[in-house]
């Protein structure tokens, strides 16, 4: 298994890697919730995840929800393809969109 990581990559950018899924999902959402400074826009880059399921989906959304509760923003880019397909069956794509404007 390849552990979760989320890690500072520059100003309003994070970057996570590893597994995303039910192994790893409670210490990811802490890991995230812990970078997510009140107030300030962030891009989370996922390209580096190597496996996701519906765990790692509801991380991700939990981190939206988060974001918005402590008036931050927050956008994922490289969103990993299986987490995608179940966002897509779910009907919670939209979230993991990027935003413009």
């Amino acid at each position: 298994m390849a552990a979760f990581r989320i890690e500072n990559a520059g100003p309003g950018r994070l970057a996570a890697s590893g597994e995303l899924g039910f192994a790893t999902a409670a210490d990811a959402l802490s890991a995230g919730l812990g970078l997510l400074a009140p107030g300030q826009s962030w891009t989370i880059d996922l390209a580096g995840i190597t496996s996701g399921d519906s765990a790692g989906l509801a991380v991700l959304v939990e981190w939206l929800s988060a974001a918005r509760a402590r008036g931050a923003s927050l956008a994922y880019v490289a969103v990993p393809p299986q987490i995608l397909a179940i966002a897509r069956i779910s009907d919670l794509e939209q979230l993991l969109a990027p935003q413009s404007g």
